[in-house]
Order: C-alpha cells, then sequence, then structure tokens
C-alpha cells in the first residue's frame, strides 16, 4: 500500500545537520510520496537560513518558524498539525536517526499496526548521562502506562494520521504518544533502528531531564488511571477530605464534652473542618456540589 509520508523533524540550533539529512531522505523517499515539516523551534544559529534555503529549492520542504523556543513537544504538534500525510514520522534532526529504517518502519505497519516505535537497541550515547537515566526511565514509563516498549525516548516512529491527529501535546509529553495510541485502541509494536553518534553541535538533553519526565509521567497516571472516569479520582479524593473534616468535628466535639485536653485547638479544628468539607465537594450529574 503506498503512503503519503508527512515527516516532522523538530529543530534548534542543528546549523550543519539540515542538508545531510534532507540528502538522506531524498534517497531514501525518492519513490515515494512525501513531505518534510522542519519546525525551527526558535534557533539562534544559521538553522533558520538553511531551512529557507531548502524549502527554496524543494517542493517536498515547508519550513514553520516559532518565534521563540518551546521545547521539543510544541515543535512537534506544530509539525503534526501542518501535516497532510496519512503516515506521520517524526526524526531528530541531529543526524543521530538513520532515515534508512523509513521503509523498515512502514513495512512493520503493513502488519496491522498503528504505531511503530524505533528502539535505539545500539545507542551511540554516554552511558551515565544518557544510557542509564533512559533504561530507567523507559521501565517506569512502560509500567506506569501498561504499554512495554523498550525506547519511549526514540524520536523516529511511525504513526497512523488517524491515532495521533488532535491529541494535546504538552511537557515532554511527545515521548508518551504510543501509549496515547493504545489507550485510545491503536496497535503499538516496536523495531529495532539504527543510531549514529552526535558528529556536529551538542546534544540538548542532559540528565536533569529525567526530572522533566517524571513529572509528565503523574500527569500520565492521571490520564492512565482516570481519562474515561474522571469522577472515580474526584469522588475518592472528595470521600478523603470529607471523612478528614468528619474527624475534625467529632475530636473537637468529643474534648467539648469530654477530657477537656485540647481547648485552644478546638477553634482550628472546626475551621479546618470547614475548610475539608468544602474541599471534599464534588459536583453532582446537575453541576450542583455536594
Amino acid at each position: 500500500m503506498m503512503h503519503f509520508l508527512s515527516i516532522v523533524i523538530p529543530t534548534y540550533n542543528e546549523a550543519g545537520n539540515i542538508a545531510p539529512l534532507f540528502s538522506k531522505i531524498q534517497t531514501v523517499c525518492a519513490q515515494m510520496s512525501y513531505e518534510v515539516i522542519f519546525v525551527d523551534d526558535g534557533s539562534t544559529d544559521l538553522t533558520k537560513n538553511e531551512l529557507e534555503h531548502l524549502a527554496r529549492t524543494s517542493t517536498h520542504v515547508h519550513v514553520l518558524t516559532l518565534k521563540r523556543n518551546f521545547g521539543q513537544t510544541a515543535a512537534m504538534a506544530a509539525g503534526f498539525d501542518a501535516s497532510k500525510g496519512d503516515v506521520i514520522i517524526p526524526l531528530d534532526a541531529d543526524g543521530q536517526n538513520d532515515p534508512g529504517d523509513i521503509p523498515r518502519l512502514l513495512a512493520k505497519m503493513e502488519e496491522g499496526f498503528d504505531v511503530v516505535s524505533g528502539w535505539r537497541k545500539n545507542r551511540q550515547d554516554g552511558a551515565l548521562l544518557r544510557k542509564i537515566p533512559s533504561q530507567i526511565a523507559n521501565r517506569i514509563i512502560s509500567w506506569v502506562s501498561g504499554v512495554a516498549l523498550h525506547d519511549y525516548g526514540c524520536t523516529l516512529k511511525a504513526y497512523r494520521s488517524d491515532v495521533i491527529k488532535g491529541v494535546e501535546l504538552f511537557g515532554d509529553m511527545h515521548r508518551f504518544l504510543p501509549a496515547w495510541c493504545a489507550w485510545q485502541g491503536g496497535k503499538v509494536t516496536e523495531i529495532s533502528v539504527n543510531h549514529f553518534p552526535r558528529v556536529i553541535g551538542k546534544s540538548k538533553y542532559g540528565i536533569f531531564r529525567t526530572f522533566k519526565v517524571i513529572v509528565d509521567l503523574m500527569t500520565l497516571k492521571f490520564f492512565s488511571g482516570y481519562l474515561a472516569r474522571p469522577s472515580h479520582f474526584f469522588a475518592g479524593t472528595g470521600l478523603i477530605l470529607f471523612s478528614v473534616s468528619i474527624a475534625s468535628v467529632s475530636f473537637a466535639i468529643y474534648d467539648k464534652f469530654g477530657p477537656d485536653l485540647f481547648a485552644k485547638f478546638r477553634i482550628p479544628l472546626l475551621l479546618m473542618s470547614v475548610f475539608f468539607r468544602f474541599g471534599g465537594a464534588v459536583p453532582d450529574s446537575h453541576g450542583a456540589f455536594g
């Protein structure tokens, strides 16, 4: 089956990497229908000039320019929104992903999958700052999401557009997209892909990025457990707060007519009871709080 491909490439200060990457894409996709959407995420070097040159010389290239650096997820979301293909393939601009893997991703997709995720099995990065934190993060994400992948952080993936279009992305949520697609009923798999050492420029990511992933993982956990039944989350939280409210006022009354040992704490306890009572209110089906 012939696909129209949208290759989305978030780009930030990658001068020198753009032309070689596009040359490889041209070679690999010569017999395919495709577009390449470069999203310049507020670059401060000559990246913008290189992208504008490509857009002038190739009808396959489209360039989106963001006013400042918003981050990879925002850049990727902009590219997804502008894409016209029935298959969307995000790709790193640093030359470490191999466009030569695109036919293999498409071949795997033809087996009936909606998402084919790349796995950098022989990753060409430093172990301490990149590999080990990534392995830990991947195991946690797989455990929380219920979708077991070796390499959530690999940008090179293939998505059917109908399962990815309209998904709201924020934070570093682009790495969780396979899980999102699985929750929507999509079939997800992975294949090993090539990974090359960076030749030009410096990596934009470090070990501290892992902490941002953990924050987004908390959001992921909420959506994975309560996206289809948010009332379960709010009702459970409301029940806990309401129970604390009842316990506070009960203790204050008991002490008033009982041991009379905590007189100076009664007013704070009553105030806390009122606070938790309102904090534990949840809306019913008519929008009223009870």
